[in-house]
């Protein structure tokens, strides 16, 4: 069996270098074909030159973006790339600053006899952020739940079989969110609990702001519901607050507003034809093991 694990990288040389380290070490036990394919955002820093003894990936190949176009379609890039030019049974996408832990790719591969060829997904049931950053991530999955109809307990880090792949990269919804997609596309999916980890350098990348996007995107792929859920809930809550109408008691309605106008901007990232074009944005491929 043949596994691809897909890391996109934008100028975190560092971590991902200590990530192939730790994927070579943790996959010594598994007998199956195990590549990698790293995904460089356009980087500003350029990477070190080290040489190094990868003793069980298979391969190590960096694809290298003119233009800078982001984590998610990055992705959606690799994705393209792999099914198109690559020989294999399942892809691995991860983050490549630690966060996303190596020793968890064996309890993704281990669950594929178990999977009857639906994606396996790591939920997440601890992450490593401050108080108020999971409160966050908290009130994100139940807006999302409430608004969509749409329970995602899960980002990036999932284990794919091929067909599920093919049916990505038809997906316009990749080219702007990867989870929101997979869950628009696949309706049985394998949970295995997964621990959201420190950063092996520097501060976590996942702010606020950041935060507050990802939820938008993925709401951007249930448009529809979204639109339907908001409306009726604008209704009942100008039902509920007529006798007590306030500048305080609109600010709900403002904020919904700014989301409807937000996630109508965020839609428009759904865009087939840039997406066929992706693989055009990749410079050079290097080869490094």
């Amino acid at each position: 069996m043949k596994i691809k694990i897909l890391v996109p990288i934008y100028n975190d040389w560092q971590s991902a270098s200590k990530l192939l380290d730790e994927i070579d070490n943790n996959i010594s036990d598994l007998d199956y074909e195990i590549s990698v394919i790293i995904v460089n955002d356009a980087s500003t820093h350029d990477r070190q030159e080290e040489q190094k003894d990868f003793n069980n990936i298979q391969s190590i190949k960096i694809l290298n973006m003119k233009i800078n176009q982001g984590h998610a379609r990055c992705i959606a890039t690799g994705l393209k790339y792999i099914f198109e030019k690559e020989d294999f049974d399942y892809v691995i996408p991860m983050d490549g600053d630690g966060e996303d832990r190596p020793e968890e790719i064996k309890e993704f591969i281990n669950q594929i006899e178990n999977s009857n060829n639906n994606p396996i997904v790591g939920e997440r049931v601890k992450r490593s952020e401050k108080l108020i950053f999971k409160i966050c991530y908290q009130l994100h999955k139940l807006i999302t739940l409430t608004f969509t109809g749409k329970s995602i307990k899960f980002g990036n880090y999932t284990c794919l079989p091929k067909s599920t792949v093919e049916k990505m990269i038809k997906e316009k919804a990749t080219w702007n969110s990867f989870s929101g997609s997979l869950k628009k596309i696949e309706n049985n999916l394998l949970p295995i609990p997964s621990t959201r980890a420190s950063r092996y350098f520097g501060p976590s990348k996942m702010s606020f702001l950041n935060l507050i996007k990802h939820s938008l995107s993925i709401m951007s792929v249930f448009r529809k519901t979204f639109l339907i859920r908001s409306g009726l809930f604008i209704i009942l809550y100008i039902l509920f607050i007529k006798s007590n109408a306030s500048v305080v008691t609109a600010l709900p309605l403002v904020f919904l507003l700014i989301a409807v106008y937000s996630i109508s901007n965020l839609a428009l990232r759904e865009n087939m034809a840039e997406y066929d074009k992706a693989l055009s944005n990749i410079s050079d491929i290097e080869n490094i093991k």
